[in-house]
């Protein structure tokens, strides 16, 4: 059996989708509260049923599923970077996933842990993601906080040399829609392109750079949930790993990607960046991902505006959830 915690969301239901790609049906979905809320992600994807969070790592730490569980993929977390409640993200991204990850050792299950490329805040220190850095990350937010804590418990207890903790740079792609303000800019834009027939970006808060001009590391969901699942049959590629494609990309070649998706000519207008994500906002971030490459990864990344042009035409124009198309 394979669990994948946050199986319901984003990145957690493309993986499960990435899994019956492959052949695999035995996978528990975990959520927070299966029963109370709908998951229209899961609906086209085969898997065993789903469970609470708190009664599966209560089973987990029980020992019930010694020698059947295979794999944990924990993607379930609050991912929202403008969350302030700081003792809610301790509990929830924090103090859970040093149980589970516990838990899961403890029978002899893989597990793989979804960080985040928020630790690397501002990125004056950098986006390496080899261990004897850690100290020098300041993330700017305490989403990123919780998710750093997170890595440095786990150097501290040097346990990672046993799990694999993934940092996703900015992932984009199907299965999106109910992320409400922290969807990506493709599906964001896409809905302003369809409705308006113009995208509208946040100017630059740095002279050096051009409105539209500011830089992140683009990477296709499709991408991201196969380097995730490669983890799982490469047990011994253990550590902190970046997951991203290597490359900064500009938002206005996001959006250009989008409008040429569309057919239509780009219209991109500038408005003001909210003052509270003055200070606070990740004018570049690119992925390292020589360690990445070293452990074994050799594919390469969907090219951006193909990538963009899958989602699009694919998904965003029909509302198709993975799983529900052809891939």
């Amino acid at each position: 059996m394979i669990a994948v915690t946050g199986a319901g969301g984003f990145i957690g239901s493309a993986l499960v989708w990435h899994l019956n790609q492959l052949g695999e049906r035995d996978i528990l979905c975990v959520e927070t509260h299966p029963g109370d809320t709908p998951f229209p992600n899961l609906t086209p994807l085969a898997h065993r049923g789903l469970m609470g969070h708190d009664a599966f790592l209560a089973q987990l730490e029980s020992g019930a599923w010694n020698g059947e569980l295979r794999c944990v993929f924990h993607l379930g977390a609050c991912s929202s970077t403008t969350e302030t409640d700081e003792a809610y993200l301790r509990r929830n991204n924090f103090d859970y996933s040093r149980r589970l990850c516990l838990a899961a050792l403890a029978c002899n299950a893989r597990f793989v842990h979804a960080g985040s490329a928020a630790t690397y805040g501002d990125g004056s220190a950098g986006y390496s993601d080899e261990h004897r850095t850690l100290d020098r990350l300041k993330p700017l937010n305490p989403y990123g906080w919780s998710k750093h804590h997170f890595d440095l418990w786990a150097r501290d207890e040097g346990l990672l040399e046993q799990i694999a903790v993934l940092k996703y740079f900015n992932v984009y792609g199907p299965n999106e829609w109910h992320k409400g303000a922290m969807r990506s800019m493709v599906c964001k834009g896409y809905e302003q392109i369809r409705d308006t027939g113009v995208v509208r970006l946040f100017r630059s808060d740095r002279p050096e750079v051009p409105d539209g001009g500011q830089q992140r590391d683009f990477v296709y969901v499709k991408d991201a949930v196969a380097i995730t699942q490669w983890f799982q049959v490469h047990p011994r590629a253990n550590g902190i790993f970046n997951v991203g494609t290597g490359e900064a990309n500009t938002w206005n070649r996001l959006m250009n990607a989008s409008f040429a998706a569309l057919d239509r000519p780009s219209r991109i207008e500038y408005i003001d960046m909210p003052a509270e994500l003055l200070g606070k906002y990740q004018g570049f971030t690119q992925a390292d991902i020589a360690k990445l490459r070293a452990a074994g990864w050799t594919n390469p990344f969907t090219p951006l505006e193909d990538a963009v042009r899958d989602y699009v035409r694919h998904h965003l124009m029909t509302h198709a959830q993975l799983g529900a198309t052809p891939p």
